[in-house]
């Protein structure tokens, strides 16, 4: 079957693997849209330590059932239209142990520590399978990356009292913006570009910072009466976003982090004392965090175009991911179709 394959750094190509086998515990899937992701374009670009090449990238997924084993629940039937959680667990280490399996020890999350789905078929354990409802397959493949957008704002504990700060509107952060808007907060969408503010706005956010053209400090003390943001999601991981969101956040604010930053951050830590920071890390998302973008998303109110950069066939998306590696910053998603 059909497959892409990130062979080293800037060198992607259509291979042919052997299809899958499915157990009796498993369902196999067609797979319909598959997302590249942040992740994908740092391996890409040879920059994703936990990448192991050659990789199957891909783990954002929009696809149908084919076929179902022996063992699987009822609940699951060919002809569903599904999306897939990503991400392994062992059961054993301490996350696992606490119930928060999305930050296990020894996770191994499709296209990254593990081959990923940017193929035709692919067989799955069922638990890792999660009904997409009335959605489309190409709108399934947007829910994992909002559901970890989500999940932030649940490590946050947002509620309809807070002013947000979600620096970074890609997918995860507008996930991010979605969710707290949802929670009654007030949202404060911060990005360097103003197509990305734009449809922040559009999905919840009361205000838009361009962090790159305005006076951050200065527009946040005068949306926040002078208090700062109760809450920072950082959704980028580079050193600037990190130190502006400890800057930034109010006396007693909570700060969550998602982003992976390339390189070592230096903070001024008496910030963490006089403030009495909450510092979180987010990582992943949990099932209940897919079923509530899944929720989001029936709604019909999320302008699912505007979300979608681009479209293209296997055979194209070297092509697209080269140019996506040359202007980041105008890429919200990029989808493969495998038809």
């Amino acid at each position: 079957m059909k497959a892409i394959q990130i062979t080293e750094p800037s060198i992607m190509k259509v291979i042919d693997i052997a299809e899958p086998q499915m157990g009796d515990d498993e369902v196999l899937l067609k797979m319909k849209y598959v997302g590249f992701c942040g992740s994908d374009l740092n391996t890409f670009r040879g920059g994703n330590p936990m990448v192991k090449m050659p990789v199957v990238p891909g783990h954002e997924v929009g696809a149908e059932i084919v076929k179902v084993g022996k063992k699987v629940p009822d609940g699951l039937k060919p002809g569903m239209t599904v999306t897939v959680n990503p991400y392994t667990n062992c059961g054993k280490c301490a996350s696992c142990r606490n119930g928060r399996v999305n930050a296990c020890e020894h996770n191994e999350t499709l296209g990254v520590q593990r081959w990923g789905a940017m193929c035709e078929y692919i067989s799955l354990p069922w638990v890792k399978v999660i009904s997409a409802g009335q959605l489309s397959p190409r709108t399934s493949a947007l829910i994992e990356p909002m559901s970890v957008g989500f999940h932030a704002v649940s490590r946050a504990q947002v509620t309809d009292i807070d002013i947000v700060m979600v620096i970074g509107c890609g997918m995860v952060g507008m996930g991010a913006v979605v969710r707290a808007a949802q929670r009654g907060a007030v949202v404060i969408a911060a990005d360097i570009d103003d197509e990305k503010l734009s449809i922040a706005k559009q999905m919840g956010a009361s205000y838009a910072v361009n962090t790159k053209t305005e006076d951050v400090h200065a527009r946040l003390m005068e949306m926040t009466s002078g208090f700062g943001p109760d809450v920072v999601i950082e959704a980028v991981g580079s050193i600037p976003t990190y130190q502006m969101a400890i800057n930034e956040v109010a006396f007693t604010g909570r700060v969550v982090c998602i982003g992976y930053a390339k390189s070592e951050v230096s903070f001024q830590t008496k910030y963490f004392v006089q403030k009495e920071l909450d510092i979180r890390g987010s990582r992943n998302a949990l099932p209940s965090d897919f079923r509530a973008v899944i929720h989001y998303l029936e709604r019909g109110t999320c302008p699912v175009d505007r979300l979608i950069s681009n479209e293209v066939e296997p055979e194209e998306a070297a092509s697209a991911m080269e140019q996506w590696a040359a202007d980041p910053g105008k890429v919200f998603r990029l989808l493969v179709h495998f038809g």
